[in-house]
């Protein structure tokens, strides 16, 4: 709960009481506890986009200015793609506000590629990060499609982040002239009594480590699981409705556990868990992002740490997740949909059939410094719902009632430009397609028909069938152009032995010293 201090610092003036104005005819009085979601519009460019927000400050129609946040604060906007998550919680004197500005510091957005012929490192795995030590003023945008009108008691906004127009980059590698330019809306966003999606209040797949239990009234913490540093954690109840997975009920959650959770947003901003999912109730450490490499020869596998927490990796952060799987690695699907015995196809996960570019939690015990070889061993690996944004070149029927919407890629995407790597488990047929699979429970948000020609995002979880991409599809949403490519198409490139890994990071002069570059090796 907010302080009066912090109250009083949200205000425009400390000096007397709540503000009084009348604007258009409508009466303001008071203060409005006032919400604020994240989430983001991206197509499949950019593996992580992370930024160090310091200020979110509204304007209001007589000049008198809100900063929303009280400090600093860590946000990521690739994960929350077509999604929502809780952002910040403020106390906003009521009116009409036209204008919203905010600021920035360190910020940086990574992407993937392997490296194309003509390099002396071809076929090498580039990870490059670019990045700014702040980000000036001038580039930061913050749109209201409408004024925002502050009232009653209590609202729910959604800051949006606009990837596309956020970065801009030559090529992934060679290193490129860049700039980010952090571009947002904000808007009201819908709470319904019982929210179905990202549209109407419902957050989707929330990873964290539970920070907090209160049996008394059911409530639990979490602090979520991000790549660049803690962020505030959130508050949770559970009702009768409440799913669990993994554990029997509330009273088999504990301090330490990581989970993957489904709340409902309340029109007071608070959630009630609506699934919570714990895939394994003894591990200390969790990284959630793509898998990047497999190597059938040693059952060992990386991932990209998009998302990650835990004993080792909380205190200091890692682009790579080594890891080896054994027989006692338990392979497990997420249980967020629950359609899957109904699909058309054999809807299944292990390390015999799992691919690059599929997005996963792997979940570990105590970590081993990598070095000479070492890996560490995989107790859990878990297939979660992604994002792909394509474009629609097929309809056809299905069976069970699911219609197949056959989906083409962008080049940049990590399913066709991985899949050029030799020494896989198994290889995909045409990477660059995906049959993505919708019946009457997917989440239609689109309001771009689903025609031929279209580019949509569509949310699920996408699986390897014997060499054929396949998506059971949760949420469909309009998608985003895709960005121009400058390298060689990885779909016609020659397939290339899986080779090291390459991190680099560039950084700008602006507010940092020299650019460095910082290159490490993972086979």
């Amino acid at each position: 709960m907010l302080t009066a201090l912090m109250a009083c610092m949200l205000a425009t003036s400390c000096g007397g009481g709540a503000a009084s104005l009348t604007s258009g005819g409508q009466h303001f009085s008071g203060n409005t506890a006032v919400n604020v979601m994240l989430s983001s519009t991206a197509n499949d460019e950019l593996a992580l986009f992370s930024l160090q927000i310091q200020s979110l400050t509204l304007t209001g129609q007589s000049g008198n200015t809100v900063n929303l946040l009280a400090g600093q604060q860590q946000i990521e906007a690739i994960h929350v793609n077509d999604g929502i998550e809780p952002f910040v919680t403020a106390i906003v004197p009521q009116g009409i506000y036209t204008s919203a500005t905010a600021t920035f510091g360190g910020s940086d957005f990574t992407c993937i590629e392997v490296i194309p012929p003509g390099y002396n490192v071809s076929g090498s795995l580039d990870i490059s990060s670019y990045a700014y030590g702040y980000v000036p003023n001038p580039n930061v945008m913050v749109n209201l499609p409408a004024p925002l009108t502050i009232t009653g008691d209590n609202m729910v906004l959604t800051l949006n982040m606009q990837v596309l127009e956020s970065a801009s980059f030559d090529s992934c590698y060679p290193s490129s002239a860049y700039s980010i330019t952090p571009t947002f809306n904000l808007g009201v966003q819908s709470i319904a009594a019982a929210p179905t999606n990202s549209g109407n209040g419902k957050m989707s797949a929330y990873y964290g480590e539970v920070s907090t239990l209160d049996p008394t009234v059911t409530k639990f913490s979490v602090t979520p699981s991000i790549f660049g540093g803690p962020v505030p954690g959130i508050t949770v109840s559970v009702n009768s409705g409440t799913a669990y997975q993994g554990i029997g009920s509330f009273s088999e959650l504990q301090v330490g556990q990581f989970v993957d959770m489904d709340a409902a947003v309340q029109s007071d901003g608070s959630l009630v868990a609506t699934r919570i999912a714990v895939y394994d109730t003894s591990a200390l450490n969790v990284m959630t992002g793509p898998l990047l490499q497999t190597y059938a020869t040693y059952s060992t596998f990386n991932t990209f740490g998009r998302q990650q927490q835990g004993q080792e990796y909380t205190p200091e952060p890692s682009t790579l997740g080594i890891y080896s799987f054994t027989g006692s690695t338990s392979f497990q699907i997420s249980s967020q949909l629950n359609n899957l015995a109904n699909l058309p196809f054999p809807a299944s996960f292990s390390g015999a059939n799992m691919v690059p570019g599929q997005n996963m939690s792997v979940f570990s015990g105590t970590l081993t410094a990598y070095y000479g070889g070492e890996t560490n061993v995989a107790s859990t690996v878990t297939l979660v719902p992604q994002v792909i944004d394509g474009t629609i070149l097929d309809i056809s029927a299905s069976t069970h009632g699911f219609t197949d919407y056959t989906v083409l890629l962008a080049d940049y995407d990590l399913f066709p430009d991985l899949a050029v790597q030799q020494g896989q488990v198994t290889l995909l047929t045409n990477p660059g397609i995906v049959e993505v699979y919708v019946d009457s429970n997917t989440q239609m948000l689109n309001t771009q028909a689903l025609a031929a020609g279209n580019t949509q995002r569509f949310y699920g979880l996408v699986f390897n069938d014997n060499g054929t991409l396949r998506m059971d599809c949760a949420q469909v949403d309009d998608g985003v152009a895709f960005a121009p490519t400058t390298n060689a198409s990885a779909t016609n490139a020659s397939k290339r032995e899986v080779g090291d890994v390459q991190i680099v990071r560039h950084e700008t002069a602006t507010g940092l010293k020299s650019p460095i570059s910082v290159v490490t090796r993972s086979h």
